[in-house]
């Protein structure tokens, strides 16, 4: 067996700088495809997460729990609670304009989410260390300081922005050209930071 990935930034990690385009904080954090089940507005049944950046290497979401995330009867489904995470994780990207694929997610289920109830969801990046991106969340239930329910952290790896270009679909170059505002994520020259 090979060894597994650690979401735990190693001790020589560095913290990136937040890019000067990154979202302005206090600022919604755009999504990258209207139709993701995870972030997209126009998705009929998905999470509908939204986020809002905060002020360094960090952000809040959150997203209600609707009959259409159900496991059990009643409860949130564990693995649309882990997409809810990777989305917030995975939207951190933006606040140092790197394109980045998820390499690994942990999630904690401390207590059930129901039905109707909201997750607040806290998210910060905890360090770099060349090509890894190490982040960490956590989730609390009705308000940003009700009991917390749901902890994250993830590994994501810094691709080439031709990793997501080769991919797109008809369906996404016609989303991009009613949406010219998202162009910035599929732009080839989108800026790294070194």
């Amino acid at each position: 067996m090979s060894r597994i990935a650690s979401t735990t930034p190693p001790t020589d990690a560095l913290m990136p700088t937040r890019h000067p385009k990154a979202p302005a904080d206090g600022s919604k954090i755009p999504s990258h495809f209207g139709h993701c089940f995870g972030c997209g507005d126009l998705h009929p049944t998905g999470l509908h997460f939204s986020a809002v950046a905060g002020s360094g290497l960090d952000l809040t979401g959150k997203f209600t729990v609707t009959e259409n995330h159900q496991g059990a009867p009643g409860l949130a489904h564990g693995g649309l609670l882990s997409l809810a995470f990777d989305e917030a994780l995975g939207k951190l990207m933006w606040l140092i304009r790197t394109p980045a694929v998820t390499g690994r997610l942990e999630t904690d289920f401390l207590m059930p989410v129901p039905m109707g109830r909201t997750l607040y969801i806290d998210a910060r990046i905890t360090g770099q260390s060349g090509r890894k991106i190490y982040t960490q969340a956590q989730g609390r239930l009705d308000s940003p300081t009700g009991e917390v329910a749901v902890m994250a952290a993830a590994l994501f790896i810094s691709v080439p922005m031709e990793h997501f270009i080769k991919n797109l679909t008809q369906q996404y170059k016609d989303h991009l050209v009613d949406h010219p505002e998202l162009m910035a994520f599929v732009d080839p020259d989108f800026d790294i930071n070194p």
